[in-house]
């Protein structure tokens, strides 16, 4: 694997302050507006951008850190009913060379290790191709549309929903329609 992923130190906080400041920098599928970037540098203070229910971590690249990945707990009822969803935000000179399949396999891995839930789950824009591609390498299952359920570029987007259960990744990450 090319890719490593690693907690946020002080020394990576310029990623994100890029993330937040640049409408590139996390793509234009990542893009929702400017984020108070004193709210970041407080919330890695208090606890290095991981907790019980979410997280971040550096996509290190061979050749430099590419981006981040991100997790939070949801629920679908009672708290026992949980799972994962995951995000990935690459640099736009790391898109394209497979790194971010390889994140988010790695990704997966660590959350099952870590939690005992079943479920991890991940939405993208119905637009982003290269995302779909991403997912279903690192072995996620389309599951379907959520209509107009995110706001970006002045529109409602619709977004697909791909997960991957806890058995699917112990039999390897195959592509899945």
């Amino acid at each position: 694997m090319d890719v490593v992923l690693r907690p946020i130190t002080a020394a990576d906080l310029w990623l994100l302050e890029r993330q937040a400041d640049e409408p590139e920098a996390g793509g234009r599928f990542n893009w929702s507006g400017y984020r108070d970037i004193a709210a970041l540098r407080r919330r890695f203070d208090e606890d290095r951008l991981i907790s019980a229910d979410n997280g971040c971590l550096i996509v290190e690249a061979p050749d430099g850190i590419a981006g981040t990945v991100a997790w939070r707990r949801l629920t679908y009822g009672a708290p026992s009913w949980a799972c994962w969803n995951i995000g990935i935000s690459l640099l736009p000179e790391f898109r394209s060379r497979g790194h971010g399949t390889e994140a988010q396999r790695a990704l997966v891995a660590y959350l099952f290790d870590i939690s005992p839930l079943e479920r991890i789950e991940a939405y993208t824009d119905v637009e982003n191709f290269a995302e779909q591609r991403a997912l279903a390498k690192a072995g996620f299952t389309r599951e379907g549309t959520i209509r107009s359920a995110q706001f970006r570029q002045g529109r409602w987007r619709d977004l697909h929903i791909y997960s991957l259960l806890r058995a699917e990744s112990a039999e390897g990450s195959q592509p899945r329609p």
